[in-house]
């Protein structure tokens, strides 16, 4: 028994590392697995580490969801352009001057506007330049004429009149503004489809008949001054009535203009004339 426990003494002598201060230098460590993971992912590279943020955002979808979640967008109507360009600002100022100059040149609007009591006698120069009232006029003279020159000119100044009044029907149904007094338009207006503001019909045919008759008509100086008062004033009166704003009054003189030399470019000859006649008065024969 004795011999028994001093051999054990020396076996435990001799087996040093077997003792607890060195246990750790013949055991794998715990964490070695961890740590050599750790190691080969840095010796992958650069790409492969910078994978594992984005695996690990990948596993919060919460958060991505609300990052990528746009606001909603506002329609353009409700938002506040806080720098507008200088068109715009340029263009919304014309308009505002022009409504307010012609609701100041309204003065015959009513009745009992500042100048109400002659309001009959601008309804009545309007009158002269209605469309309705220059196409009556030009077939009497058309079936009273009785030379070829004649027939002519009120051939052509007829479909310039008709070529004015399309144009301008057809413009104003594209645009649709209003004028700048409520007011609602009368039995002839609708006749000859002069509803809308812009361009104003008046003045677009007044300022082609007076280029018409002065081109063509041999005339004295008063008169030919006369004329262009008359074709100012039919403009104007329309402005005075509350029935187009100022623009619509000097947009309509430049397309009274435009249908003028529109007219003498397509000018129709006496023969084309005489046809037109023919087939107008139903007496024409395509076999002479």
């Amino acid at each position: 028994m004795p011999y028994s426990q001093s051999r054990a003494r020396a076996r435990d002598r001799g087996n040093v590392l077997g003792r607890l201060e060195f246990l750790s230098l013949h055991q794998p460590l715990r964490n070695s697995s961890n740590d050599n993971n750790r190691g080969a992912s840095r010796r992958a590279g650069p790409g492969k580490y910078h994978q594992n943020p984005q695996s690990d955002h990948q596993q919060e979808p919460g958060e991505g969801s609300k990052e990528r979640k746009e606001p909603p967008r506002l329609p353009e109507e409700d938002c506040m352009q806080l720098n507008p360009s200088f068109k715009g600002i340029a263009m919304n100022s014309l308009l505002a001057i022009d409504i307010h100059l012609s609701k100041r040149l309204g003065v015959c609007v009513h009745t009992s506007s500042s100048w109400g009591s002659v309001r009959s006698v601008f309804t009545l120069l309007a009158l002269t330049g209605h469309g309705i009232t220059w196409i009556c006029g030009t077939l009497v003279c058309l079936t009273r004429s009785s030379t070829l020159a004649g027939q002519e000119v009120l051939v052509n100044l007829l479909l310039a009149l008709i070529l004015d009044i399309l144009t301008v029907a057809g413009v104003q149904k594209l645009v649709r503004r209003k004028g700048p007094w409520e007011m609602t338009p009368g039995f002839l207006d609708y006749v000859a489809m002069d509803v809308y503001s812009f361009p104003a019909a008046h003045a677009s045919r007044a300022a082609m008949v007076s280029k018409f008759l002065l081109s063509h008509l041999v005339l004295a100086v008063p008169l030919r001054i006369l004329l262009v008062v008359w074709a100012f004033l039919v403009g104007l009166s329309r402005v005075l009535l509350g029935r187009h704003h100022v623009t619509d009054m000097a947009c309509g003189f430049a397309l009274g203009l435009l249908h003028f030399s529109l007219v003498e470019t397509v000018w129709l000859s006496s023969n084309a004339c005489q046809t037109l006649i023919s087939i107008g008065t139903l007496s024409w024969s395509p076999f002479p």
